[in-house]
């Protein structure tokens, strides 16, 4: 790592995915930062329903779950475990991740560095959108965008050359400038990530969960971030922290649709309520007639509730995207 001045995604890409990078590391994700994945295995059980619903409407042979960002395997065990022992689909689960397959892992899962081309099923990205990194711009006192350099050592920033070509009309079409002093993070990156991810399922669904904003409500100032350990951070690409942003999902969703039906963007929220998620707590009845029972069931909302909540994981975005 020099300490030469950087675009953004340069050295954000050296610092997460580089030798000796973030995401490098034997703790993965799940040391430095909570997903719904690690909040409550509810999250997998509502995936694997939809892996069921996926493999229902596609009606032939074997499925394919296909995990972007694995981590080091979690959501992908929680779905095996969730799956009915009986006349559930027979699954082919492939774990998508740069770092090492983890020990111990369940030997059903094939580990890969890229997404399998061809395949037929459900593809899911959890948190994986934010951490492709993007050129960030910045307008100045006369009104120009221009792309902000960082200093990987102290994560010191200045500004660049003016953003021109594909960058500039990117931002006019996804990112409108919200005048001197604000900032962007050039999203197409991440437009050409997922549209690739998509294309390589032959038939199924592909759905990307992230923090996410759309075009009339972007933040004026980006979101640019760090996480270590748990705790918000300013973000340094050096290595040592997470580095992530919130993503632009419509933009995602133009750059990925292709055959099949048009995109859906809704809220985490409204997504797993339709596969059984609510966070409505259990009926006092249940306390007399079941005190056990009645225990895990709130036990179950408060996991959901957390789940679903305004403000919290209830807010990320879901882009469901089908294919064939």
């Amino acid at each position: 790592m020099t300490d030469e001045w950087r675009g953004w995604q340069e050295a954000a890409e050296t610092a997460l995915y580089g030798d000796g990078g973030f995401y490098r590391s034997p703790e993965g994700p799940a040391g430095h930062f909570r997903t719904s994945v690690h909040a409550s295995p509810l999250f997998a059980s509502a995936v694997a329903r939809l892996l069921v619903e996926t493999a229902r409407e596609l009606g032939t042979g074997p499925v394919d779950l296909v995990d972007l960002g694995a981590g080091r395997g979690e959501l992908l065990t929680g779905v095996l475990a969730a799956l009915p022992a009986a006349g559930g689909p027979a699954v082919r689960a492939y774990a998508v991740e740069l770092a090492g397959r983890p020990p111990g892992l369940d030997p059903r899962i094939e580990w890969c560095a890229e997404p399998p081309q061809g395949t037929r099923g459900l593809l899911f990205a959890n948190e994986w959108l934010d951490n492709v990194p993007t050129r960030i711009a910045e307008t100045d006192a006369d009104g120009v965008a221009r792309y902000v350099l960082v200093r990987p050592g102290d994560g010191t920033e200045r500004l660049g050359e003016p953003v021109t070509g594909a960058d500039a009309e990117w931002l006019r079409r996804w990112w409108p400038s919200a005048g001197p002093g604000g900032r962007a993070e050039i999203g197409r990156p991440r437009d050409e990530a997922w549209a690739r991810a998509v294309a390589t399922l032959s038939g199924g669904l592909a759905v990307a969960v992230d923090y996410a904003h759309v075009r009339e409500a972007r933040p004026p100032f980006g979101t640019l971030t760090g996480f270590r350990a748990g705790r918000e951070v300013r973000p340094v690409p050096d290595g040592s922290c997470d580095l992530t942003s919130h993503v632009a999902l419509d933009a995602c969703a133009a750059a990925g649709s292709g055959d099949g039906a048009p995109p859906e963007l809704l809220s985490q929220r409204e997504a797993l309520r339709r596969l059984g998620v609510s966070g409505e707590r259990p009926p006092l009845a249940l306390a007399s007639a079941d005190p056990a029972g009645y225990v895990r069931a709130l036990a179950s909302a408060g996991e959901a509730a957390e789940l679903t909540a305004r403000g919290g994981l209830g807010d990320f975005g879901w882009l469901m995207q089908r294919r064939g």
